[in-house]
């Protein structure tokens, strides 16, 4: 049986919170890529909203490097 990370009780699913401000609205062409390519992996049909966040912050840490 697979181990799974237990969340404590006062944490809130990612898809009940509103959206940081400031937060961009759309994905770059690439992280689009990148997310559909991480629900291939794990066998879904498209991407949901954890692997369109996990894109984002890629995208977010690679500007970040960018600006080094």
């Amino acid at each position: 049986m697979a181990r799974t990370r237990k969340r404590s009780s006062t944490a809130t699913a990612p898809w009940k919170e509103a959206r940081p401000a400031g937060a961009k609205k759309t994905l770059s062409p690439e992280r689009k890529a990148a997310a559909k390519e991480a629900a291939r992996k794990t066998g879904r049909p498209y991407p949901n909203l954890v692997d369109n966040m996990w894109a984002s912050t890629q995208q977010k840490k690679a500007r970040s490097r960018k600006r080094r």
